[in-house]
């Protein structure tokens, strides 16, 4: 794959890395920018993985009421009170509280998913592939794509992003903590829904909040 100046910049705008690091990176990386976040960060060179060690106390609670039907609170942190202030800090808080309104995530990080519940799922996952005939040779690479599907329907950072769905929740906070210079953590939520647990009509909420967001 062509390493190109936009490529280039898009990979340094995540991670505030050098230019040439970042195109070091995504040569190795054959040109996947995950891939090469994930390089940079292994090597130091990313400021997000530098500030990964730093301490978010401060930061805000924001709450978000879809229809009267969904309530939504959640607590993002950061590093420093003046940034907990910032504009776009928000804006983005309020995205991720949005986010968790539409897609009812469970869990924040992949490391809260429990470990029985993990155990089942790829229990579940592998009998489906046994079933459908698959070869036992490749049943585990196919359980680990399917886990990724998982993780991506229960786990808020690797949810893609409702506004935008080319972009994970995760790559939206790296960018965010890059650009403004601070750690900054989802730490915990809660999502309340009008009649949870009682039988009642679906509705696809998702498709309601991006509506209304006007995507």
């Amino acid at each position: 794959m062509e390493i190109t100046a936009a490529l280039i910049k898009e990979l340094r705008d995540k991670t505030s890395a050098g230019m040439m690091d970042c195109k070091k990176a995504l040569q190795e990386a054959n040109g996947d920018i995950n891939k090469a976040v994930d390089l940079l960060r292994e090597k130091g060179l990313s400021s997000v993985a530098k500030k990964s060690g730093r301490i978010a106390s401060e930061g805000i609670v924001e709450s978000y009421i879809h229809g009267g039907r969904i309530g939504v609170l959640v607590e993002v942190n950061t590093e420093t009170d003046f940034v907990a202030k910032n504009d776009e800090f928000k804006s983005f808080v309020k995205d991720i509280a949005m986010q968790i309104a539409a897609v009812n995530p469970k869990y924040v990080t992949r490391e809260e998913v429990p470990q029985d519940a993990l155990e089942h799922e790829k229990k579940v996952l592998t009998e489906q592939a046994l079933n459908e005939g698959k070869p036992e040779k490749i049943v585990e690479k196919m359980v680990a794509g399917r886990l990724e599907k998982f993780y991506e329907e229960i786990v808020l950072l690797d949810q893609k992003f409702i506004k935008d769905p080319d972009v994970k929740v995760q790559d939206l906070l790296n960018n965010i903590s890059a650009k403004i210079g601070e750690k900054i953590s989802v730490r915990r939520f809660v999502r309340y829904e009008v009649g949870e647990g009682l039988e009642k009509r679906e509705e696809d909420f998702a498709e309601e909040v991006a509506k209304q967001i006007g995507q």
